[in-house]
């Protein structure tokens, strides 16, 4: 059981999917009938003809954001949402995902689960990631993943890192893949990287098509921190997969895990095992 009492939820829907108009008004109903109030976002409204309200407001005005679409949708709400600290909940509209494990034929029975209190929240570590450019600090938030990679796809780059301000490691190849365990079934797993329990506090660094055999993912304890550089070429830096920062030649992008956590709401009995089994097939 949880203390949270949920009397008002900000809703977010896939981008550019207007078709989902229908399922948000049956959601709408649904959370209605339990006593729920439901908001949508000024950019999910403005696609289905609804006004909508900035997520800035929505954040502070509600107790849970819920997410209409799949896992990118999900992702994108949580990084949006992250410096407000507020639980978020995934509807897949579509198949199982790893991150929205309710699906939209659920959402009778689970709607009065939550009207109950009979849900969890788990806590799941998230990126910080700084680049220094003229003394200022850009700062962003990656729930997944950061790539650090090649700018150009006819040069293979290299990466220098440093753990806790001491060297560790010289990457040659395609580019490096830091991973939260979350984002360790994503493209971090197609890489040939280990998947971690969402809730451990660890992330992993998995080299992509390195120069050498003998380079091998890495999983690092949360406490420390990295550190890396391209001294030979400039780099891209690729936040989740949704966003995109250039690093100039022997600039520093800086990593640790942030010092909050994000809140993902869970059924009670969801398996991240039983997830595990059903999207990769284990045991078959």
């Amino acid at each position: 059981m949880q203390d949270l009492v949920i009397k008002r939820v900000g809703v977010l829907l896939r981008p550019s999917t207007p078709e989902l108009k229908e399922s948000f008004l049956e959601l709408k109903s649904v959370f209605n009938r339990h006593g729920i109030e439901v908001f949508i976002e000024s950019i999910s409204g403005g696609m289905i003809d609804l006004i909508g309200m900035d997520l800035d407001i929505l954040c502070k005005q509600c107790d849970i954001l819920v997410t209409l679409g799949g896992d990118g949708t999900l992702i994108s709400a949580v990084r949006r949402s992250f410096t407000y600290d507020i639980p978020v909940l995934g509807i897949y509209a579509g198949n199982l995902g790893f991150l929205a494990d309710v699906g939209f034929d659920e959402i009778e029975d689970f709607v009065a689960k939550l009207a109950a209190g009979r849900f969890r929240i788990d806590e799941r570590a998230v990126l910080e990631a700084k680049v220094l450019k003229d003394n200022e600090a850009t700062t962003f938030y990656a729930f997944n993943d950061i790539v650090l990679t090649r700018s150009s796809i006819s040069n293979m780059i290299s990466i220098k890192t440093l753990v806790d301000g001491k060297e560790f490691n010289t990457y040659y190849g395609d580019g490096v893949i830091v991973s939260t365990p979350t984002g360790s079934t994503a493209y971090n797993l197609s890489s040939g990287g280990p998947v971690l329990f969402p809730l451990t506090n660890v992330f992993a660094l998995t080299p992509i098509c390195p120069h050498s055999l003998t380079q091998r993912p890495v999983v690092l304890p949360g406490k420390f921190s990295i550190e890396m550089k391209t001294p030979k070429s400039r780099a891209v830096i690729i936040v989740d997969g949704q966003d995109m920062v250039e690093l100039e030649q022997n600039q520093s992008l800086y990593i640790r895990l942030a010092s909050k956590t994000a809140k993902l709401i869970h059924r009670e009995e969801f398996n991240y095992f039983d997830v595990l089994k059903e999207k990769l097939k284990w045991g078959e």
